[in-house]
């Protein structure tokens, strides 16, 4: 039973009334009192507000899956079905051109195009990682990962090997060939470099001088101008350290003492609530604000051990330089930090409201975690984040202009109830529901003057894809969905609007997540596609993973390249609403629909065993071919829509549903038989709530609303955390 403190009309469980009233509330000058009875008021004004539009998304579900039964023995009429869509409101009407004029923005979002961390908040040491992402060792992130191959003896190995060390230095070096290029000769024949008359010079092996091409890329130093320890460099609005130290082993044996380049990586990190977190109730909560908290006041930490020493990890300091004039220069030694709410369907018990119902978890979110950024915009905490006065909240999972605006009126209302100026509040719009994709303009016009981000996301639109148009048919091969139509035109669709609103120098417009934190060589063969679309920020799975990705910002400008689209628009709306069917079944065989199956189903159960019985909301979970995959909600969505949408006509039946999961249950034992705390599936069907789980998230998968996971996922953690509660009780 949660034990619950009652105020302001609410009943709230004691464990977050203690947190706010101890830990975040204090400092703010916002008393707990007036905290509580000003939630309580936006909750009175909004709960029925956010009720009335989730029914509006069912509403429009079962006029579209009726219009599908209507029409099940005609063939598609694209006009016709673009026609009903704007007959029931789907289709918002168009809005005159406008620009956004989103004010306060930190030069992260307007002026750097960069990598972009996503991150559990609730895991701390995770969090503190991202956020210290801000700046990576190259030499370690070449070094540790396959970007460098181990043939012809560049293995890791168990220590230090010289010929793989030896590659990761020649590659570090033709990179700043490529983009901190000398005047003559290359930064592999340096032996020296110093700072003379604000420039740099760079002697070469044969005793000749040069130095950059362009001096402008020169911004700072450490140590002294002729024996400096580090040369600062900004290329593209990003910055490279090279570090200089002879003395260390990796420099001793560099020409010109080079021990490693520091690149500016991560310049933003969401700090996750919402898809890889599995937070279920009070408990989980107070985890969650805690550390976003932490995060707000600087003193995060995190201890661990690690090869039998115990290290604890704190946010990084902001970093000193000399500048070319002599003055002190300072750089931000974080990311920037964004926190995601969760978006308007889930409601949580952590508070009750005068009805005794669970609350809006959004609004729960909203009022929590801006009462907690309160330290960061007072200036009380230890760093800065925000350093123009803004808090940054992205919002996923709004379906059109409707809920933007919904969200918009929340964020005013908590800037009421905080005493904060009118749009300190930025909001990031997750482009990743077709309802908003397809009104992306409208949906940008209701939050114009707090917009800060938009993105696409292939797993949650896709299986919203799926979900919305259950009824139309077969879906194509998820492989195959990847090369339709609509998929393509929604990238550039959300790129091209994006810039026709003025996002560019405003906002950031982002793409999604390379899934793979085990694959950088393709990373680095294949991400670079995503500035080279035009988006000035990408998500990456890993710190690491964002250090290898800067390469790409350093080869292209984003913000150039913006200038070049902003009057070309590639994509329309009528491509986007092109439905991804398996217009003939009958080529697929058996083997093709069972291998399906398989692949569906062993990564619905791999992360579902994980989300349930340990509460892992994030983790790189082994796909069929166990290769590492990072995997959250938006992966669970599309597969299990997936599944149920081929059962729904006739590709599977559930029995064979039914032995696909139980065989892929096996072989996710298999894969987890190394985890002490893994509870086995195949051998305990019937008893693992875990697989009664992911059964459920596909034969009731076309009832959730919007296919969306979290309704069955709360309910069965719920349920698994009862049953561990319990054995430990009778232990």
């Amino acid at each position: 039973m949660t034990t619950r403190t009652s105020i302001a009309g609410l009943q709230v469980a004691t464990s977050l009334f203690n947190l706010v009233e101890q830990d975040i509330a204090p400092g703010t000058g916002i008393s707990s009192d007036a905290f509580w009875e000003a939630f309580a008021n936006i909750l009175d004004e909004l709960t029925p507000r956010n009720r009335e539009l989730l029914a509006k998304r069912d509403a429009i579900q079962q006029q579209i899956d009726d219009y599908h039964l209507a029409h099940r023995d005609q063939a598609h009429n694209a006009t016709d079905y673009k026609s009903f869509l704007g007959e029931i409101g789907y289709l918002a009407p168009d809005v005159e051109n406008f620009e956004i004029n989103t004010a306060n923005v930190d030069s992260e979002i307007t002026t750097q195009a960069g990598p972009q961390l996503v991150v559990p908040v609730k895991n701390a040491r995770f969090a503190l990682n991202a956020a210290n992402a801000r700046w990576g060792s190259l030499y370690d992130a070449l070094y540790g990962t396959d970007a460098i191959t181990e043939a012809d003896g560049a293995d890791k190995g168990s220590s230090y090997n010289p010929i793989r060390g030896q590659r990761v230095i020649e590659f570090a070096k033709r990179h700043l060939d490529r983009v901190a290029i000398l005047q003559k000769g290359s930064h592999a024949d340096v032996c020296q470099y110093r700072i003379e008359g604000k420039k740099l010079r760079a002697t070469m092996s044969n005793g000749e001088q040069t130095s950059l091409a362009d001096p402008a890329q020169l911004r700072g130093y450490r140590g002294t101008s002729q024996q400096p320890s580090a040369i600062l460099l900004c290329q593209n609005g990003l910055h490279i350290d090279i570090q200089i130290d002879p003395q260390h082993p990796i420099g001793a044996r560099d020409k010109a003492g080079v021990k490693d380049l520091l690149l500016e990586a991560a310049v933003t990190t969401i700090m996750d609530c919402e898809d890889s977190v599995a937070a279920v109730d009070a408990e989980d909560k107070v985890e969650v604000y805690a550390n976003w908290t932490g995060l707000m006041k600087g003193n995060l930490e995190d201890s661990f051990v690690k090869h039998g020493q115990t290290m604890t990890r704190k946010l990084a300091s902001d970093r000193g330089y000399t500048g070319l004039d002599g003055s002190e220069l300072t750089l931000h030694g974080r990311s920037l930090l964004f926190v995601r709410n969760v978006g308007h369907l889930m409601t949580n018990d952590a508070i009750l409201d005068k009805q005794g119902n669970e609350v809006p978890e959004g609004i729960m979110d909203a009022m929590i975690t801006c009462l907690a950024a309160l330290h960061d915009l007072q200036g009380k905490g230890i760093h800065r984040n925000s350093r123009t006065g803004s808090i940054y909240i992205v919002k996923p999972k709004m379906h059109g202009p409707e809920e933007v605006a919904f969200a918009d009126t929340l964020f005013a209302r908590v800037e009421e109830a905080l005493d904060l100026p009118r749009h300190t509040i930025k909001m990031g719009i997750m482009d990743e529901e077709r309802r908003t994709t397809v009104n992306l303009k409208q949906c940008i016009q209701a939050a114009r003057e707090r917009v800060v981000f938009i993105n696409t996301g292939f797993l949650d639109r896709t299986g919203d894809e799926i979900h919305t148009s259950m009824l139309a048919g077969p879906m194509l091969p998820k492989a195959e969905m990847k090369k339709a139509t609509w998929i393509g035109a929604y990238e550039n669709w959300n790129v091209d609007t994006g810039l026709a609103c003025g996002l560019q120098g405003r906002a950031q417009i982002g793409k999604g997540m390379w899934a793979m934190p085990d694959e950088m060589a393709a990373m680095l063969e294949q991400k670079i596609a995503h500035p080279k679309a035009g988006a000035n920020t990408a998500w990456v799975p890993s710190p690491n993973g964002a250090t290898l990705h800067a390469l790409h910002y350093h080869q292209v400008d984003v913000f150039a390249l913006q200038d070049s689209m902003k009057h070309a628009m590639s994509a329309s709306v009528d491509e986007i609403l092109e439905i991804p069917l398996l217009t003939d079944p009958n080529r697929l065989d058996e083997a093709a629909i069972q291998s399906e199956l398989d692949n569906n189903a062993q990564g619905i159960l791999g992360y579902v065993v994980r989300w349930i019985d340990q509460g892992v909301g994030c983790s790189k979970v082994p796909d069929i071919n166990n290769v590492g995959l990072m995997e959250d909600r938006a992966t669970l969505r599309i597969s299990s829509q997936h599944i149920c949408n081929w059962l729904h006509h006739g590709l599977c039946s559930k029995e064979q549903v039914m032995d696909t999961l139980l065989k892929m249950a096996a072989v996710v034992d298999a894969q987890n038989c190394a985890d002490n705390d893994y509870l086995p599936m195949a051998t305990n069907a019937k008893q693992s709530i875990a697989f009664q789980a992911a059964c459920a998230l596909i034969f009731e998968g076309e009832t959730q609303p919007n296919g969306y996971t979290e309704p069955l996922l709360h309910a069965y953690r719920r349920e698994a955390k009862a049953t561990s509660d319990n054995k430990r009780q009778v232990a």
